[in-house]
């Protein structure tokens, strides 16, 4: 078993590796009196094969349906009886169990973390129910234009890599998922070594590496490794025509894994672009000209890749104008260097948020995990805020030149639009 420890701003983070593999991080902060927890699995869609898409999701629902100590109604009530929560998600390269509780309740929680994860029954009767549940889930999103455009954009970008899929998978790829495939996905990625414990709040780090080693078992190893992230093509254009009143629209272009050193210029160069209210995009769109509700930018940080996007919903009659108004300022952002006066404001934006968001456990505990499933080392609010105050007017240049880049473009719109408008792309 290995152990370090350090302490940062108010916090003190401690990381211990079990000799099967299994990580556990905490940072305690002394002046709450809440802990979040996240039992982290490093795997999600990106690691499934066409045939078993959606898996990793349909494997989250089910570990709530019951295990062999409690009923799905049980484990619902287990936390919110004391006052806590349960919850998990799916992403592309996590899935994720969390429980939010009052530290007297610690054991609680990890009673029934453990026995969720580890011993779910997955019953035949709770999985076509369950299955039932996800299509909706699916068809809830499919009705959503504004949720649905991102999943089309990453089809579009990506093609045929699981990258591009729906986290969820589709209609017809669930209902032809067995328990079988359940049990053996489960078995081949839920490992020790692709295991990661994370929990922050007013946590004992050795109490809980105690109950860990208690309660959980994994088999030793790791996760499958997911397929290398790679484009079929370069560039593509992808229009489906629906019948909405509202045209919606995603561009975007290959960005930056998250372990890379332009990383933070991304973020600024995105926050200047299209992060809130005083963004660029958003004022020259929405307020200037009025031709949308919503509109904004992103960088998709994966561990191998990424993606910088923009979005954005209008009529049809203006998303001509709305795409020119885009490429029109990635054009400027690759031509000229932006101020110290406008820079200045971007990094504080950045600071901002940043702290803010560290005064909440659940979000501190996530950014805990998601530096070390992605880079194996933990960064301080101070490392972080020196990185922002680092970032040039030419780092954003430079991030600007290697990114918007037009002959590797990706479009996708969903609803009613004139093809022509993306005629002279690339």
């Amino acid at each position: 078993m290995v152990i370090s420890s350090r302490a940062r701003e108010a916090g003190t983070y401690r990381k211990t590796t079990l000799k099967n593999g299994l990580r556990i991080i905490t940072e305690k902060i002394p002046s709450v009196r809440s802990i979040s927890i996240g039992v982290w699995i490093d795997i999600g869609s990106r690691n499934e094969c066409p045939k078993e898409a959606g898996v990793s999701h349909f494997i989250e629902h089910m570990v709530f349906k019951g295990t062999k100590k409690r009923s799905a109604r049980q484990i619902a009530a287990s936390l919110e009886s004391i006052g806590g929560s349960l919850n998990g998600f799916t992403s592309r390269e996590q899935t994720c169990y969390t429980a939010r509780i009052l530290d007297e309740h610690l054991d609680e929680a990890i009673d029934v973390l453990s026995d969720i994860v580890c011993h779910a029954t997955m019953t035949p009767s709770n999985m076509n129910r369950e299955r039932q549940v996800i299509c909706e889930e699916i068809k809830e999103s499919l009705d959503n234009p504004s949720d649905h455009i991102h999943d089309l954009f990453s089809m579009t970008f990506w093609g045929r890599h699981p990258l591009g899929q729906p986290i969820m998978g589709s209609q017809k790829s669930i209902k032809r998922i067995t328990r079988a495939q359940l049990k053996a996905y489960q078995q081949r990625n839920y490992r020790a070594g692709s295991v990661l414990i994370a929990a922050s709040g007013s946590i004992s780090h050795a109490k809980l590496v105690e109950l860990v080693k208690e309660s959980f078992s994994f088999p030793a190893g790791a996760a499958e490794a997911a397929e290398s992230a790679r484009r079929s093509k370069e560039q593509s254009v992808n229009i489906v025509q629906t019948d909405n009143s509202q045209t919606h629209f995603c561009l975007g272009f290959p960005g930056y894994a998250y372990n890379t050193k332009d990383k933070m210029p991304a973020l600024a160069l995105n926050t200047y672009l299209g992060a809130g209210m005083s963004s660029v995009l958003f004022q020259k769109i929405r307020e200037e000209r009025g031709l949308a509700y919503a509109v904004y930018t992103f960088h998709e940080f994966y561990r191998d890749s990424g993606i910088f996007g923009a979005y954005l919903g209008t009529d049809k009659t203006h998303l001509g104008q709305a795409f020119d108004l885009i490429l029109k300022e990635l054009a400027l952002v690759r031509k000229r260097r932006l101020s110290a006066s406008v820079l200045d404001r971007v990094k504080a934006q950045m600071k901002g948020q940043v702290t803010l968001n560290m005064e909440a456990t659940t979000s501190r505990m996530s950014r805990l995990a998601r530096q070390e499933l992605m880079t194996g080392s933990h960064q301080s609010l101070r490392q972080i805020l020196k990185e922002i105050d680092r970032v040039s007017p030419s780092d954003i240049l430079r991030v600007a030149n290697q990114v918007f880049d037009q002959s590797k473009i990706a479009i996708a719109v969903l609803g009613q639009a004139d093809k022509n408008i993306f005629k002279n792309v690339g």
